[in-house]
């Protein structure tokens, strides 16, 4: 047989011929993805992406990475553990830290890798990981990859935390949560989960990717609102793809635990580090936020402003506002329909989100001008109220 005839199985069939049958059961259940592309300099409002303070294409941010990117190359040439580390990751790292209240930080290539991470890392064989019904995929995914025993709690339920860490036999325990979940941008109780944490000994891991920037004194993250930066029995993740308008992903946290990290997360000794310009974009976009503390209060001016619009019933606590529609055919028809009138919002599907719950999800920029919010507001009130019939 040719290297390019199509392999059969003993069923004579292509071993990817399940396939089809798949993404017809998709197109049928209205779950069919695709990709858009987005031109340069796109018309019209978005209130889709996550850049919440409107820094990916503010001039200090795009000067931070072409400066970077001139001193240090196109790419970082290797892990940060061979030649990937240079002094940029390292003062970034300080200088976040710092901003949101941590004792240090690890620069990651994501935050879906800063995740897995951490998660891993501190914890593994022979320890309980007890982790939010709702919490990002990326933190499924090292709660899989952990070996640990894991407990799944129903959304923001601090009780059935308290009876999964009570009733543990491990020595070693972690709880994992979002600080702002993504889909519908409600904030987690930290305050009381890190209480029972402490009560349990039981380590406490904070995924803020949207709450920096957002929450918090000028942006500091949910974790510094309540009181909790610094904790030494907290440990925080995030992104810089979102608030910081770059790419990337940060564990902050005791100075123990990055020694750790370095030894033992797997996708930071193995992965390539963060290119450099990444590196200067965040850390340029940070210095804007300490310079503007503003832009973190106008994200919820805003949002509060769109909820109104929309009538979403729970005043928004993040930039993220959740406008529930049912079914996967409205939220994707509502959602065509304001890109067609020159707006871009986010739709949000099973699995992503629960039958029966599917949305639209807009989220906000500190940036929207005056006339931008008022096309938003024009366009969401006729959509909807077609939407909704």
């Amino acid at each position: 047989m040719s290297a390019l005839e199509v392999p059969v199985t003993r069923a004579g069939l292509s071993p990817l011929a399940w396939l089809d049958d798949v993404e017809q059961q998709r197109r049928d259940a209205g779950l069919r993805r695709s990709l858009r592309t987005r031109p340069p300099g796109a018309g019209g409002v978005d209130l889709a992406s996550n850049d919440y303070l409107g820094l990916a294409q503010h001039p200090d941010v795009i000067d931070g990475a072409v400066a970077a990117l001139r001193t240090w190359g196109a790419g970082s040439t290797g892990s940060r553990l061979v030649t990937g580390n240079t002094e940029l990751h390292e003062a970034f790292e300080k200088a976040l830290a710092e901003f949101v209240g941590a004792e240090s930080g690890l620069v990651f290539s994501s935050g879906y890798t800063a995740n897995i991470g951490a998660v891993v890392s501190l914890s593994g064989p022979g320890s309980l990981l007890v982790s939010d019904a709702l919490t990002h995929a990326s933190l499924v995914d090292a709660c899989r990859l952990s070996r640990a025993r894991v407990v799944v709690t129903p959304h923001r339920d601090v009780a059935a935390v308290e009876a999964a860490l009570a009733g543990r036999d491990e020595e070693r325990a972690v709880v994992v949560t979002d600080s702002v979940f993504s889909a519908d941008g409600v904030l987690a109780p930290l305050p009381a989960l890190h209480d029972v944490c402490r009560r349990h000994g039981a380590l406490l891991i904070v995924d803020e990717a949207h709450g920096l920037g957002v929450r918090g004194a000028g942006g500091r993250g949910l974790l510094h609102e309540v009181g909790l930066a610094g904790a030494p029995d907290v440990v925080m993740t995030t992104t810089m793809s979102k608030a910081l308008g770059s790419q990337g992903g940060v564990v902050l946290g005791p100075a123990a635990v990055r020694d750790h990290l370095i030894d033992a997360a797997r996708p930071f000794i193995f992965d390539t580090g963060l290119a450099p310009a990444a590196v200067g974009a965040a850390w340029a976009a940070l210095n804007v936020l300490i310079a503007e503390p503003w832009r973190a209060e106008a994200v919820l001016a805003h949002a509060q402003t769109l909820a109104s619009v929309c009538d979403v019933p729970t005043p928004p606590e993040s930039a993220v506002v959740s406008v529930i529609l049912g079914e996967p055919e409205v939220a994707l028809g509502a959602a065509a329909d304001c890109l067609d009138r020159g707006l871009r919002v986010g739709c949000f599907r099973p699995p992503t989100v629960p039958a029966g719950t599917s949305r639209l999800r807009l989220t906000v920029r500190a940036s929207l001008s005056g006339d931008e919010m008022a096309l938003a507001r024009e366009v969401l009130t006729d959509v909807l109220q077609h939407a909704r019939r």
